[in-house]
């Protein structure tokens, strides 16, 4: 597949570096030179110029395009390239926005209309990652696919939960209804088989169905935690969202360093407390109350003051922290903190675009990108190679696994003796750079 990705920036770059692993033709088009020269030792090409110029776009050839990708900063950009890029023949075209609004369905057509295909929102995307997580205060992933019939749970362990230093061939007995698809260790993400063994701290990646999610909660030893109040570091544009899309349930107190945005985020919030003041300052954070608050969530642009933040919030009691940590080679650092939920705008937006990647028809297909993993569900086509025999003839590569599936209708688990059927909706796990084999599998 041939994809042009316009703009440089931290989206841009990091989807590039992520598709060029996948073995997939990756162009990225950016005006300023000094952008591009940091992708050199990466699989991919990169070309200097406007990405609104007729010119550049012919230049990288793009009626040969099966996706363009405009994620540069800025919102009309985007859409023109987009539009451009479709009028030139570009197959599929996706842009990234600022605005609610064009979201609308009123919008979206009037968008497809022009040539926009699909329009992403990553601060959108966010606050809906944050409001998932003030529900299941106890996981750090959550990801539903067909409307919860199979879910996938992110969850870290420790030494007081019954499944810390059981082997996975041990769990036979219970393991009838979930499957560990993943284990996070440190710094790296395995695709378990029977004889590895769970370790305090591991980030256990389950799948499962609704009914047994407070079995999973009860074996790792977790407390869920009535979110009601909610303290927010930075009046981000996600906080802007967050309080928009969750309709009242909750109240908000944002703390905000910038005088002027605090008086813009009064306007636009009428029902959030806001607060002048630096939200690091413990005695600040005294002042407004931070005890009395169930969550803590820290949305500035500083990956770090955001991780110090949550580790603050977290000393002063608070049950469940999120910190917006944007730096890519932090993630893995954060999760072995105690700070609870991360989210990162850039691998939501990831999880976007393999979503497309994956199948043309996103109806058809969702993704969960993580630092260095995806989870997807894909519909299974007739005669597609995942269909040849039962699974454990299917010589799956160590790198993915099958974690369940959903057939008329309703979740369930696969082991090796399940045969996947056309029509299946299949839940697949697989590392960083292995999307391009279950693309085959599905084909």
């Amino acid at each position: 597949m041939k994809i042009i990705i316009v703009g440089a920036g931290e989206v841009g770059s990091h989807l590039a570096k992520l598709l060029s692993k996948e073995n997939q033709d990756v162009i990225l088009v950016d005006s300023n030179e000094s952008k591009l020269s940091n992708l050199d030792s990466y699989n991919l090409m990169t070309f200097v110029g406007s990405p609104t110029s007729f010119k550049t776009l012919k230049s990288v050839n793009i009626d040969q395009a099966d996706l363009f990708i405009a994620v540069t900063p800025y919102e009309t950009q985007n859409i023109s390239a987009c539009s451009m890029a479709h009028w030139l023949g570009a197959k599929y075209t996706v842009a990234r926005i600022d605005n609610y609004e064009y979201l609308k369905p009123q919008g979206k057509a009037f968008f497809k209309s022009i040539g926009v295909d699909e329009l992403i929102y990553p601060e959108l995307l966010a606050a809906e990652e944050i409001k998932t997580a003030l529900k299941w205060t106890w996981v750090r992933n959550w990801f539903e696919m067909y409307d919860g019939e199979i879910i996938v749970i992110g969850v870290k362990v420790r030494d007081n939960a019954r499944l810390t230093g059981m082997h996975l061939k041990d769990l036979a007995s219970l393991s009838s209804y979930f499957h560990i698809s993943a284990i996070k260790r440190n710094q790296e993400t395995i695709i378990p088989r029977g004889d590895d063994y769970i370790k305090s701290n591991d980030i256990l990646y389950f799948a499962t169905t609704k009914n047994y999610v407070d079995n999973i909660r009860e074996l790792c030893g977790k407390k869920s935690v009535d979110v009601k109040r909610v303290l927010i570091m930075g009046g981000s544009r996600i906080a802007i969202q967050l309080a928009k899309i969750s309709e009242g349930q909750y109240k908000f107190k944002i703390i905000e360093s910038n005088r002027e945005k605090s008086i813009y985020l009064a306007e636009r919030l009428p029902e959030a407390n806001i607060v002048n003041g630096d939200g690091r300052d413990i005695d600040l954070l005294n002042v407004e109350g931070i005890h009395d608050y169930d969550a803590f969530i820290a949305l500035t642009d500083s990956s770090e003051a955001n991780i110090l933040g949550c580790l603050t919030a977290k000393e002063m009691g608070v049950a469940k922290t999120i910190a917006e940590v944007e730096t890519i080679q932090f993630i893995n650092e954060a999760e072995n903190l105690n700070i609870g939920t991360i989210v990162n705008k850039k691998l939501l937006s990831s999880s976007k675009i393999f979503q497309i990647l994956l199948d043309s028809d996103t109806s058809n297909s969702k993704c969960l990108a993580l630092a260095d993993a995806e989870v997807a569900e894909l519909v299974v086509k007739p005669k597609s190679k995942i269909t040849k025999g039962m699974v454990k003839d299917l010589n799956l590569s160590r790198d993915m696994t099958i974690a369940g599936l959903i057939r008329d209708g309703k979740g369930m688990l696969v082991n090796g003796n399940t045969t996947i059927l056309p029509g299946d909706h299949v839940v697949i796990f697989c590392l960083d750079g292995a999307i391009h084999k279950v693309e085959k599998l599905f084909s």
